[in-house]
């Protein structure tokens, strides 16, 4: 009778969890339209640190034009990007491929050099939480292992931010080497 009872016991409580059920983990946010407030031409303004990871206070400003595109109707965009510093004689010119994975709903941003035929590898990786986008990777830089941020944030239809920072010890602290604030 004992073990009769216990057997009720145990099935009453399993139903009695089942009842109250676990909350279904909620379905993965799609980010596959995160960027698309970059679609379209940009001022670009650019504060660069050239003296990375040496506690370095000397920035170089410079100016130029960021311009973004879509990819054959897809969420994929293309980026243009080109500023000088005149004063210095200095000149940065560069493209960015971000592609969207929608198994992972993240993104993944590749430098490229078509000048010099480079595609950067690994990508910085991540993805959008409200209206700040972070994305890492990890890279060699002279001679050491150092983790790499980008961060968007400040977006609207007007401005938007993007800073990149090195981290020599794990992510523990971070060193901004590059800020650019878009404006239309």
């Amino acid at each position: 009778m004992k073990l009769c009872q216990l057997y009720l016991l145990i099935i009453l409580q399993l139903i009695l969890v089942s009842a109250i059920g676990v909350p279904a983990p909620s379905p993965a946010r799609d980010g596959s339209h995160d960027f698309d407030f970059l679609i379209g031409d940009w001022k670009a303004h650019v504060r660069r640190l050239p003296d990375r990871l040496v506690g370095s206070n000397n920035w170089i400003e410079y100016n130029g034009i960021s311009n973004h595109k879509k990819l054959l109707d897809t969420n994929a965009n293309f980026e243009e990007f080109e500023v000088d510093n005149p004063e210095k004689h200095l000149h940065i010119k560069g493209q960015t491929l971000r592609l969207y994975n929608p198994d992972s709903h993240q993104w993944s941003i590749y430098l490229l050099d078509l000048d010099k035929g480079v595609l950067s590898v690994p990508p910085v990786v991540g993805e959008f939480n409200g209206n700040r986008g972070e994305f890492y990777d990890q890279e060699q830089y002279k001679g050491r292992a150092i983790l790499v941020r980008y961060v968007w944030l400040n977006i609207s239809a007007k401005s938007a931010r993007m800073e990149q920072s090195f981290s020599p010890d794990g992510g523990r602290t971070w060193e901004t080497n590059w800020i650019c604030e878009l404006s239309r």
